[in-house]
C-alpha cells in the first residue's frame, strides 16, 4: 500500500512508526501463529521490546521510559497489531496502567513501582470489569475497607487483560459504598499477596497471546499507600483515560485490517483463475478497493482523534466515532479478505484466518459498540 498517511504526519512520527514495524516485524511476527495455536505467553518477545523502550512508552525518560506523544504511541500499536493482535491488546494494558501510575500516584508510588514495569520485570493489569458489570462501570460490587493501615479487598474480577501474568494490579474498588460513583477508588495490589488468586484463565476464540483471567480477592490486603490518586477519586480517573483507551483501540483495529488487506491483495495478485491473477477480475478489485477505502479512511480519523487527545482536548464523541468504526471495519475487512482468499482463507495456513478471530472481540472491548452509539448520540 501506499503511504500517504506520512503526510499528515512529523519525520519525528515517521520515525517511530517505522521503528516499530520493524521490531513488530523482527521480534513478534516470527512466533505469532505459534502462540495463536498454543496460547502462550510471549515472555521472550515483552523482555526483548522492553529494552527498547516499548514497556515504557508514555513515561518520561526520567523515569527510565521514552516518553512518546499519544500520537506516536498510536501509530505503534497500530504496528504491533498487524503481526499480533494479541500482543498488541498486552502491551497497550501494560502501557495504560504504567501511564495511570505516573499520572495519578505520587512520587513515591511512581519510583516504586514504574521501574520494574518498564524492565518489563513486572507486567501491569486493570481490575475494572466484574462478572455483573462490564460496560456498567458504575455498578461495582468488589470493596475495599479500611482496617488500620491497610485497605482489605474482598470481590471478583472478570475478563481481565493480562490478569494472569501480571506482576502489578490497579483494583477498582468501592470504598464507601454509599457515595455512589464518588465512592469509588483505584487502589495498587501486588498480585502475589495472599488472598488475590487467578481463579480461572480463559480460552478464547482470538487473540490468544493475550492473557485474560478471572481474579478472585478474598480478605486481600493493600497498605493504605498504594491508593493511587484520592480516595473516592477511581471513577473520575476512570472517565479521564475513555478517551485515549478508545482511541488506542481503534489503532489496533487499523493495524489488524491493514494487516488482513495487504494480505488480501498480495494472494489476488499471486492466484490465477481463468488464465490471470484474480485481481484483475472486476468483483474481487471492486472489492479490495471498498477494504482500502476502509482502512485508510479509519487510519487518518483514528490520527484526528488521536491528536485531539495529545492536545489535551476532552473528546467523547470522536473517540467513540473511531472506536465504533474502526472496530466494525475491522471485522467487516477480514471477513472480506477471507473472500478473496476463498477455500484457503478458512484455513490457518494462511493468516488471515487468525486476523479475524483477532477481530471479532475488537467490537466488545473498551465499550462495545452499541455504547459507543450511546456516547456519540449524547454528544450530538
Amino acid at each position: 500500500m501506499s503511504d500517504t498517511s506520512a503526510a499528515f504526519l512529523s519525520e519525528q512520527e515517521v520515525m517511530i512508526r517505522d521503528s516499530a514495524r520493524k521490531v513488530a516485524q523482527e521480534v513478534v511476527a516470527p512466533t505469532a501463529a505459534e502462540r495463536d495455536r498454543t496460547g502462550a505467553w510471549p515472555r521472550a518477545e515483552l523482555n526483548a521490546i522492553a529494552e527498547l523502550g516499548f514497556l515504557g512508552m508514555h513515561i518520561p525518560e526520567e523515569y527510565g521510559g521514552v516518553g512518546l506523544s499519544f500520537v506516536e504511541y498510536c501509530l505503534t500499536i497500530e504496528e504491533f497489531a498487524a503481526v499480533d493482535a494479541g500482543f498488541a491488546t498486552a502491551l497497550h494494558v501494560h502501557n495504560s496502567v504504567a501511564l495511570s501510575i505516573y499520572r495519578d500516584g505520587t512520587e513515591e508510588q511512581r519510583q516504586q513501582w514504574l521501574p520494574a514495569m518498564i524492565s518489563g520485570e513486572k507486567i501491569g493489569c486493570f481490575l475494572l470489569s466484574e462478572p455483573h458489570a462490564g460496560s456498567d462501570t458504575a455498578a461495582f460490587r468488589t470493596s475495599a475497607r479500611r482496617d488500620g493501615d491497610h485497605y482489605v479487598l474482598n470481590g471478583s474480577k472478570q475478563f481481565i487483560s493480562n490478569g494472569g501474568e501480571a506482576g502489578v494490579a490497579i483494583v477498582v474498588a468501592v470504598t464507601n459504598k454509599d457515595a455512589g460513583k464518588k465512592g469509588v477508588s483505584l487502589i495498587m495490589v501486588d498480585p502475589s499477596t495472599p488472598g488475590f488468586a487467578v481463579t480461572r484463565n480463559e480460552e478464547k476464540m482470538g487473540q490468544r497471546t493475550a492473557n485474560l483471567a478471572a481474579i478472585q480477592m478474598e480478605d486481600c490486603r493493600a497498605p493504605l499507600s498504594n491508593l493511587l490518586g484520592a480516595e473516592g477519586a477511581g471513577y473520575k480517573h476512570i472517565i479521564a483515560g475513555l478517551d485515549e483507551g478508545r482511541v488506542a483501540i481503534a489503532a489496533l483495529a487499523n493495524g489488524v485490517a491493514r494487516a488482513a488487506l495487504e494480505a488480501a491483495v498480495k494472494y489476488a495478485k499471486e492466484r490465477e483463475a481463468y488464465g490471470a491473477p484474480i485481481i484483475n477480475l472486476q468483483g474481487v478489485a471492486f472489492d479490495l478497493a471498498d477494504m482500502a477505502t476502509q482502512v485508510e479512511v479509519s487510519h487518518v480519523y483514528m490520527l484526528h482523534a488521536a491528536r485531539l487527545c495529545q492536545a489535551g482536548v476532552r473528546c467523547p464523541k470522536e473517540a467513540s466515532l473511531i472506536k465504533l468504526f474502526a472496530s466494525e471495519m475491522v471485522e467487516k475487512v477480514c471477513s472480506d479478505a477471507i473472500q478473496v482468499h476463498g477455500g484457503y482463507g478458512y484455513l490457518n495456513d494462511f493468516p488471515v484466518e487468525r486476523f479475524y478471530r483477532d477481530a471479532r472481540v475488537i467490537k466488545i472491548y473498551e465499550g462495545t459498540s452499541h455504547i459507543q452509539k450511546l456516547i456519540i448520540s449524547r454528544n450530538l
